[in-house]
């Protein structure tokens, strides 16, 4: 038994298609913005919260030289 695929179905079927276009794109704006935002707050935090421990040198002679 077959169907044919009415105007009305193809209507539908182009709605449908352009609404979903439009919803991936607003995602992927949405989520490219937050990366973005993400990027930018870890590269603005401040130097001093990384900086390395200040580095000791030890002059002691080994034990049994």
């Amino acid at each position: 038994m077959g169907t044919s695929l009415t105007p009305q179905f193809w209507e539908m079927f182009a709605v449908l298609l352009v609404a979903a276009v439009g919803v991936t794109f607003v995602a992927m704006v949405a989520l490219d913005a937050l990366a973005v935002r993400l990027l930018r707050r870890r590269v603005h935090r401040s130097p001093t919260a990384a900086s390395p421990r200040p580095v000791t040198v030890d002059h002691r002679m080994p034990v049994g030289h």
